[in-house]
This record gives structure tokens, sequence and C-alpha cells, in this order.
């Protein structure tokens, strides 16, 4: 590697078995919440098609991203010496991404999930292989983008807070995964705190901060949320409602930023959120201000979400600006 990376992802990659169900069921709450999905049981169940996506996760996601919007961009990632792992590292190398940072272990399976779709949402079915996780020594590079890993990592995170506290001049973007919410602030109090940019959406921020009280609406109970972030540590917090927009909050403004309108009705949503938050922090990258960086997410979350799968609509540089050029009078 002759230049420094703009954009290195760390966290768990994996491959995605999507499979298409035909008969199930779908409850909710009155809100619309606590959804379940139900299926006959002991019985053979029909399903409509099955698709297998290699080389996925989130941080996998997002260095794909960050390539197809120009930059140069690489992944910290595990794998086990079987087909599978030899396959991820192939297919990152086609979407031009840095893959000699990757590792994989002898005697360990690759990552495999099952994802359960019906209609646009999807059920993930997942299990974390128990990698042996030692961060490999890194140059410096612009930007970190550090995303979701399996159990038993906590020695990893305070890894990477010691190479981010050895090198100032790296930024970090974090994206953190069910195991990393779990963990609590505490536990990882030097990641928030060395956070240049922080994503997550709205149920997760009430799990982060255990703040849930209903303060009479939406956009002020997601300031709320973005202020008790915003106070471990993170220099912009950006927080996802779903098809309601975002909010961010960089300690002096609050951003609003509406969803992009869909051009069909959503294929699959798997991915959505990395298509958004690696799309702010490439423009970021790429020194676009948050303002303008804060239109290039929902663009490219629009975009995934037109096919199965978390890559194959992931955009290109010159097709989000053109989204912009001919975006609705109210995007903005």
């Amino acid at each position: 590697m002759d230049d420094a990376l703009d954009f290195l992802a760390i966290g768990d990659i994996t491959t995605d078995n999507f499979i298409k169900l035909k008969n199930a069921e779908v409850t909710c709450e009155v809100d619309h919440t606590n959804c379940k999905i139900s299926m006959p049981f002991g019985e053979k169940v029909p399903f409509e098609d099955s698709v297998i996506i290699i080389a996925v996760g989130n941080a996998s996601n997002a260095s794909v991203s960050a390539s197809r919007l120009g930059l140069k961009s690489g992944l910290v990632s595990w794998v086990g010496d079987d087909a599978i792992g030899k396959e991820d590292i192939t297919t990152l190398k086609k979407e031009g991404v840095f893959t000699d940072f990757m590792e994989m272990q002898i005697d360990k399976k690759s990552n495999y999930h099952f994802v359960l779709l019906f209609g646009a949402e999807r059920t993930i079915l997942i299990k974390h292989e128990n990698y042996n996780y030692i961060l490999p020594k890194l140059p410096p590079v612009k930007w970190v983008y550090l995303s979701s890993f399996g159990e038993n990592t906590l020695d990893l995170h305070q890894r990477i807070a010691k190479y981010l506290r050895l090198n100032p001049t790296v930024k970090l973007a974090f994206q953190p995964g069910t195991f990393q919410i779990n963990l609590g602030v505490e536990k990882i109090k030097e990641i928030y705190s060395l956070s240049e940019i922080f994503f997550c959406n709205i149920e997760e921020a009430e799990k982060i901060t255990g703040f849930s009280e209903d303060l009479g609406g939406r956009n002020e109970k997601a300031k709320k949320l973005v202020e008790l972030i915003h106070a471990y540590g993170p220099k912009i917090v950006v927080l996802t409602d779903g098809p309601a927009g975002a909010y961010a909050y960089d300690g002096n403004e609050f951003f609003f930023t509406p969803m992009y309108p869909d051009p069909a009705p959503p294929i699959d949503r798997t991915g959505a959120g990395d298509s958004f938050a690696s799309a702010i922090v490439s423009a970021l990258v790429l020194g676009l201000p948050l303002s303008i960086a804060l239109l290039w997410g929902p663009i490219n979350s629009m975009s995934v979400v037109q096919y199965i799968g978390a890559r194959e609509g992931l955009l290109t540089q010159e097709k989000i600006e053109k989204y912009l050029k001919e975006r609705p009078e109210h995007y903005k």
C-alpha cells in the first residue's frame, strides 16, 4: 500500500442467504412496534426463492460503499479457512477494497447467516463464529469506520482505542452493533469519546441512554437522544428514524434530513443503515460539509433497498450527485 487509506472499516463479515417466504403471518402492536413473524410449526413450509450474497455485514458493506464512492477503502475482518472465506476476500478485491488486513484463521468457519424476507422487511438468523480477534498492525489512515462484532471482543475495542490515541489524526466513525450496544457505554467509553461521528437508530439510542420518555413528539424525543449521546463524547451524532427521516447534532446545531423518495416500493431493507452511514462518512472524507453529507446518506439507502442484499444498490459519487441535482423541493 503506497498511500494512506481514506477509509478503513473494522468489523465482522458474513455471507447472507436470503430466503423469500411465501406463507407467513406478521402481528404487531397497535403502533406497529414489537412485530412478530410466524409460520406453521412441524410442517414443510414452501418458500419463493433463495439468493446468496457473499461478503456482507456492516463493516464490509461500508468498505464497498466507500470504494464505489471513489475512496481508497480497506477492511479489517476475520474469516475461516474455507471456501466461503476465500470467496469473501475475492469478492471484496473485485470491489476495489484493500484486503491485506483481513485474516483467514485455520480450523475456523466463516460467518454464514440466514435472512428471512417477507415483504420489505427481514428477520436475520445470526451466528458469529468465535475468532481470535487480534488487531493487525495498522498504518495511519484518514478515517476508521468501526461497526458490529460478535461477543468476546472487549479487548479488541481497547486495542482499537489505543491505536486511535497513538494516531490522533485518524478520525473515527462508530456504528455500533448489538454486542457493542449491549456492552453499555461505560465498558467502551473511550470508543464513544474518540468518535468523530456516531450512528444509530432511535430504538438503539433509547437502549444506549436508558431514556425512553415521551416528550410530546418524535422530534423532541430525537433531539433529547442526540444530546444525551453527544454528551458521551462523539462530536457528531446521527440518529435515524426509519421512513420518518434522520436527525443530527454537532454540539451547536440540530439537523433534520427527510428520506429520499423511493422510486418504487422497497424490496429489502438489509444494509440500508450501512449504506446511509457510509455515504455520510465518505462525503466528510471528501471534504463536504455536514449539511451536504447528510443528504448523501438517504440517497444511497434509497437505492440499496431497491435490491436484495446490501451491496448491489450501492451508488457511485456521480449517481448520488445526479440524484441531488434532481431532488424534490422538500429534500433539503
